[in-house]
């Protein structure tokens, strides 16, 4: 097998990943092979295209677990879960226990996902009541100004709700996102050991 083959092969495996891990990943193989003095040697060294995918992905994931500093946005939480999706398939683990793991924490994260939007919906209606009651109070402050009060005080406190169920929904999310990640990551790093 040529450099060239080796690389084409090695670009379809890693395709899967977030387009910057994935040129990360091809540019650490461009210059492997451009400071090896012998092409044969160097592939003997890497292995298998597949066997050094394998490896990249399972280190990005225990990466992102050791990286984890609480702080990372939606999107990059999301490439963590994916990188941790790719390294529980590439973990030398039987592939019908791999796909039962990874069917089991869809399914949570769907959970997850539901709930989520359950909040949000919760706190829109909060917010959207809010704004009606303001406006209602508005007219009902010229006509019966006990009851316009009345009304713009429960609207008032609809729309703090609404933005503390929000901010609460954000902060959940997040912590069960790195939750995800960090199991993900704990799965790579024992089949890393069972490897060994």
């Amino acid at each position: 097998m040529t450099k060239t083959e080796y690389m084409n092969q090695l670009s379809k495996k890693l395709k899967k990943l977030p387009r910057d891990a994935y040129q990360e990943a091809m540019e650490y193989f461009e210059e492997y092979f451009a400071e090896a003095e012998n092409e044969e040697t160097a592939i003997k060294n890497l292995g298998s295209p597949q066997e050094a995918a394998d490896q990249i992905i399972t280190n990005l994931a225990i990466q992102n677990v050791d990286e984890d500093d609480g702080n990372k946005s939606v999107k990059k939480s999301f490439s963590a879960i994916w990188i941790g999706v790719l390294a529980v398939f590439a973990a030398p683990i039987g592939l019908p226990l791999a796909l039962a793991l990874v069917i089991v924490i869809f399914a949570f994260v769907i959970v997850v996902a539901a709930f989520a939007f359950s909040i949000i919906v919760t706190a829109i209606s909060f917010v959207g009541s809010a704004v009606v009651g303001i406006a209602g109070s508005i007219y009902l402050l010229f006509t019966s100004p006990v009851n316009g009060i009345a009304t713009l005080g429960l609207s008032l406190v609809a729309l703090g709700l609404g933005i503390l169920v929000t901010c609460g929904c954000i902060v959940v999310c997040r912590w069960i996102f790195r939750g995800i990640m960090i199991l993900f990551g704990k799965v790579a790093k024992r089949g890393k050991k069972h490897e060994k």
